[in-house]
């Protein structure tokens, strides 16, 4: 017990001399040659004194990121191995054979071939099963996601050799494949839905976002677009200036977007800088409890500027700004060094809470305010009373209806039902060459997707109420069209019964 109860604080001097003072050694603090020599002095203690010997690298991203939560909820350690991956992420692309995929049955299905990927170019199908990977058994072995990726991504320009199993075909197919750069799209999508109304759904907010979100924007407009659905709900952010970017469209030249400050870094404003390409759009923008930092400087910003108004639920509430510090092993530390604030002046970072598990299960937790104090009330630019006091308050909110369930939706979706059912109907449709999805005989697929479950467990109950079950049918129904046809059809079906948007729709 006593070991264990001093073994944090062990690593974190350890682990706070090697890393602050070899990788950071250009801040001012860690010059003070007082606190280094008492640092360096209990360093010199414990390793020479200490009863046990001591390990580190089994516990320093562990104690790296406790000595960090200690500062807020935000300011976090990333390890090497995390670090790749992440980057990825933010920088919009990686290089692998792109494909999208998912383990049904234990084996790895191709759900499809990422358009102008090296795997859609070699004639890589949906529903292909990956059986071999450079000679390797990957099919019945209990493989996760992180093994699928580990062997399919790898450098730009290098082969790798997969073996597939195609439904009708007896023998095995054999794909020699050459990596390539894969985009990861940030904007999922972007349509007409009706009267001119254009709906883009942005994921977070990437390097790559806001070219992307402009691409879109140019083909709804060529389309006739007059208003736009902006959706960030479950957005949790990304790069700062990405979401400025977005905001200079719709903004006029001056206005103020965003201002940020710290206690080692002066206040920096940004504005308006140019004449946006959204500018005379309307525009309604979506968020809820999912949404945060980027999506909140956006829906702050417009909200502030008065340039539309936000519907949904309360944002999460993330007003903090993180520098990435790169650390010589590369690793890297995120270090929150600024707040931001809307335009108005609200500073929309929620309380911490009494933990890390309470600060972020606050969001399911949550009792909406209906009365704000004076000190919480703030005026937008023609002088709309808005509100502080943690995440962007919507203008217009809808209530979460607490009498739903979708607890069995998301076990069966967990569970990979769904992608493995809609999978396998979509087959059996393309051989009926229907044309569009209102030729899907739902009531009939629903039917079989109720045997389909009871095969996969006969104990599994479907009890769903009417609204769910409404909901469940046509996510089932949207799933199969994005197989058979695109994405676009996919978010098209699912705005339909979409009760945010459907508002917005309603709202202009």
């Amino acid at each position: 017990m006593q070991k264990k109860r001093f073994q944090p604080l062990v690593y974190a001097l350890l682990i706070i001399a090697g890393v602050l003072i070899g990788s950071i050694n250009n801040s001012n603090t860690l010059h003070n040659n007082s606190v280094n020599t008492k640092i360096n002095g209990i360093l010199d203690l414990i390793q020479d004194h200490y009863v046990d010997t001591i390990n580190t690298a089994d516990f320093e991203d562990k104690t790296i990121n406790a000595v960090l939560n200690e500062l807020d909820p935000h300011s976090a350690y990333i390890p090497i191995k995390k670090y790749q991956a992440l980057e990825e992420d933010m920088q919009g692309s990686f290089s692998g054979i792109g494909v999208q995929f998912n383990i049904i049955e234990d084996s790895i299905v191709v759900i499809s071939a990422i358009s102008g990927g090296p795997s859609e170019r070699l004639g890589i199908q949906s529903g292909d099963r990956i059986i071999n990977v450079e000679k390797e058994n990957v099919a019945s072995t209990s493989i996760k996601n992180e093994g699928v990726i580990k062997r399919l991504r790898g450098e730009k320009g290098s082969i790798v050799n997969i073996t597939i199993k195609r439904r009708g075909q007896i023998a095995l197919m054999p794909f020699s494949i050459t990596r390539d750069a894969i985009p990861l799209y940030s904007v999922d999508v972007g349509i007409i839905l009706k009267d001119n109304i254009g709906y883009i759904k942005v994921n977070r907010f990437s390097a790559t976002t806001y070219d992307e979100m402009m691409m879109k924007v140019n083909f709804l407009q060529k389309d006739g677009m007059e208003k736009l659905i902006l959706d960030l709900r479950g957005n949790p952010g990304g790069y700062l200036h990405i979401a400025n970017q977005i905001c200079d469209e719709f903004l006029r030249e001056g206005e103020l977007i965003v201002f940020t400050e710290g206690r080692k870094r002066s206040r920096k404003e940004t504005f308006a800088s140019k004449k946006g390409r959204l500018e005379n759009t309307q525009v309604i923008t979506l968020i809820d409890e999912g949404s945060a930092s980027a999506s909140e400087i956006v829906s702050g910003a417009l909200q502030d500027n008065d340039r539309g108004i936000i519907i949904g639920r309360r944002s999460f509430g993330k007003g903090l700004v993180q520098e990435q510090i790169p650390m010589n092993d590369g690793s890297a530390i995120r270090l929150t060094t600024q707040r931001y604030y809307t335009p108005s002046g609200r500073c929309i970072q929620k309380d911490y809470g009494k933990n890390e598990k309470d600060y972020y299960l606050e969001q399911y937790t949550r009792k909406e305010k209906t009365e704000f104090p004076d000190s919480l009330k703030f005026t937008t630019k023609k002088g709309r009373t808005v509100y502080g006091g943690g995440g962007i308050t919507p203008d217009i909110i809808i209530k979460r209806d607490t009498t739903l369930s979708y607890l069995q939706v998301n076990i069966m979706i967990s569970k990979g039902w769904l992608s493995e059912f809609c999978l396998k109907q979509s087959e059996n449709l393309k051989k009926k060459n229907i044309s569009n999805h209102k030729q899907i005989d739902m009531e009939g697929i629903y039917l079989k997707y109720a045997e389909f479950a009871q095969q996969k467990d006969a104990n599994f109950k479907m009890k769903l109420g009417d609204v769910e079950l409404h909901y469940f049918k046509n996510l089932i129904k949207a799933s199969i069209a994005r197989n058979l046809w695109d994405n676009d059809i996919y978010y098209s079906i699912l705005s339909q019964e979409d009760e945010f948007v459907q508002k917005a729709i309603n709202s202009f």
